[in-house]
């Protein structure tokens, strides 16, 4: 925890309610999310009960599995929840736009929609990834054989999950995550899992306080947990009707195997209906933030992806194997590694509350411009080059030192470099030499590129330092780790995974 992610919190405990930790909403939030409200049963890795699903508020679909343990109840159930999703991806590529790629040297489509999977909290998310990995390599053809629909949501299921360890992705995402990057709660952070109490701090009902309102919601008599896991208590009422379901199976009385049916759909039903209402009550919260500058951006990158899979998929691509071979993992560590230096660079030019935190760290600085030398030049290599010359007064020494390359939200594009700090008779002046965004690279500088007097200011080393996936192709790397081989063809073994 940062240090004031700990006083916000603190001052959330104090006042009694959550206390915002962003100007700007950080993560895009569609018009139309796809909201998983998913139940499993207890002591079972991955044996689906229940689920509320679809993308209308009023209108939720229930899927019901009356006996967890029956493996083609199991299957019948993604079935179900395939008929939700697919279609809903479907929804998504109905329209395509024109993008501007390679450096803007090509323009490519696109689809101008890109599915949002929100899930409660992040067990939820590890639910939705083991389901995945349990359906994906199912045959269709056979022995077992189960619908074609199963293993293709399992494949973007898989593919959804995994985009959602990539720091500034929207697709997949759990709504306690969410909040609490955008609220600190007066509680733990264990606590803050219940998406229900969370809610209470950041919103609670007229005439209580957040502590007040997450105590309700911890009560599963007035509050169930949003899952996938079951209360225990209820537990022991499912465990009569899941006994009463399967009596009347071996009785062969189909009547009661409906009246059994409908007792745990009732029972399910309100088990799921608070969490859901719960996640739309998330969304309108965080629709009513306004987005952060780069938001928008990181949304188009979430576009093209979706695009590149939905067209990989179209050719007959192969599902995703059970582990990474060496080559992959290796460029998918550089991806995450490069996702996380972008994002915490995006939300610090869009959030001065984000920023704030590196100021404190000594990774950024705020000054007044009280010098500058606009026609400055100076000798390279071959010619003299521009490279003007501003001058900051601040009140505490930087702790970036000399020769450090900087640059500033109000001009991301244009690097400064530290060229001298010394004591002022009010802090400190620091001398910073530009580049980049300077026109024709000699005087003068196009208006507003170089900083007037005045002006305030903040310089951070975040920004331009973002690396990529130095992995050699596939070509040349040896089938041991990850070349060139014969196309991949999944096993029985490779299915037999969670659910088996």
């Amino acid at each position: 925890m940062s240090t004031l992610t700990a006083l916000a919190a603190l001052r959330a405990e104090q006042l009694g309610r959550a206390q915002p930790l962003t100007t700007v909403r950080h993560t895009h939030i569609a018009e139309r999310p796809f909201v998983f409200v998913p139940l499993k049963l207890a002591g079972e890795a991955c044996a689906p009960l229940a689920a509320m699903a679809g993308t209308d508020r009023d209108q939720p679909h229930l899927l019901v599995v009356a006996q967890p343990r029956n493996r083609t109840q199991r299957f019948r159930f993604t079935e179900q929840l395939a008929a939700l999703l697919l279609p809903y991806l479907d929804s998504c590529r109905q329209r395509t736009e024109s993008y501007a790629a390679a450096r803007g040297k090509e323009t490519r489509e696109r689809y101008a929609e890109a599915p949002q999977i929100l899930l409660p909290n992040p067990a939820g998310v590890a639910f939705t990834r083991l389901l995945g990995r349990s359906t994906r390599l199912r045959h269709t053809t056979g022995e077992h054989a189960v619908d074609p629909a199963v293993p293709l949501l399992g494949n973007w299921l898989t593919w959804a999950c995994d985009q959602s360890e990539f720091p500034g992705s929207s697709l997949l995402l759990s709504m306690t995550g969410l909040l609490t990057a955008h609220w600190a709660t007066g509680q733990s952070s264990t606590e803050d899992g219940n998406l229900a109490a969370v809610l209470g701090w950041i919103d609670p009902p007229a005439g209580l306080t957040g502590p007040e309102a997450a105590l309700l919601a911890e009560d599963p008599d007035r509050h169930p947990p949003a899952g996938p896991a079951t209360d225990p208590v209820f537990d022991r009422t499912l465990v009569e009707l899941i006994a009463a379901y399967d009596a009347a199976c071996a009785a062969g009385d189909e009547q009661r195997q409906a009246s059994a049916v409908r007792a745990l759909e009732t029972e399910l039903r309100s088990q799921l209906l608070p969490t859901w209402h719960d996640m739309w009550h998330g969304i309108g919260l965080l629709r009513d933030q306004p987005p952060g500058r780069s938001v928008f951006d990181r949304w188009a990158y979430d576009r093209t992806v979706f695009t590149l899979r939905s067209e990989y998929l179209a050719e007959g691509g192969a599902p995703q194997p059970r582990r990474d071979h060496a080559a992959g993992a290796a460029r998918r560590l550089a991806r995450l590694e490069d996702a996380v230096t972008r994002y915490q660079t995006a939300r610090a030019f869009d959030d001065p509350l984000v920023m704030a935190e590196y100021e404190l760290d000594g990774a950024a600085f705020a000054g007044r411009v009280v010098a500058r030398d606009a026609e400055r030049m100076v000798q390279g290599p071959k010619r003299a080059v521009f490279r003007p010359l501003v001058t900051l007064q601040t009140g505490t020494r930087p702790r970036t030192g000399d020769g450090k390359e900087l640059r500033s939200p109000a001009r991301p594009g244009q690097k400064a470099v530290v060229i001298d700090i010394r004591e002022a008779a009010e802090g400190f002046h620091v001398d910073l030499e530009l580049s980049g965004g300077l026109g024709k690279q000699k005087p003068p500088a196009p208006d507003g590129a170089i900083p007037e007097l005045g002006e305030e200011l903040l310089y951070t080393v975040l920004g331009g330092h973002f690396t990529s996936a130095a992995v050699p192709d596939d070509n040349e790397v040896p089938w041991t780790h990850g070349g060139a081989h014969e196309d991949y063809q999944p096993t029985d073994d490779d299915a037999q995974e969670a659910w088996e």
